[in-house]
């Protein structure tokens, strides 16, 4: 179970530092799409948010320092992914809703399982 948590963690992590890099710093022809939808400040504001989950569903774990932090991003990225269906359903965007979808199952699997399936230990403090 535990290996089968750190693909889908890396995975969601890969994910979402892609398309939050994306937002920072995309392409012209993109920005312009972007900002004729929602303000260039949601998109940056959203971009951080992707990149910092992406590190909180990793760098905890690995280094085992507040790893309760992994249950918590794989939460917050479920409010986004919530959110990202919602937002492509209301505009018939269906295949990216099928997508935001399976990043949705994904991210609340690791979440529910890193709370309470397998939670990674924390570093112990030396003596």
């Amino acid at each position: 179970m535990n290996l089968t948590l750190w693909v889908l963690q890396v995975l969601l992590a890969v994910a979402f530092f892609a398309h939050g890099w994306l937002l920072l710093m995309p392409p012209p022809e993109i920005a312009a799409q972007m900002t004729a939808q929602l303000p260039r400040g949601f998109w940056v504001f959203l971009g951080v948010a992707e990149v910092l989950a992406a590190a909180g569903l990793t760098l905890p774990g690995v280094t085992r320092i507040l790893p309760w932090l992994v249950p918590a991003a794989a939460v917050g990225v479920v409010i986004v992914m919530v959110s990202a269906t919602i937002w492509h359903l209301a505009r018939q965007e269906f295949g990216s809703a099928g997508i935001t979808l399976v990043l949705l199952a994904m991210a609340s699997f690791t979440a529910y399982a890193r709370w309470r399936i397998a939670p990674i230990r924390p570093r112990l403090a030396p003596r």
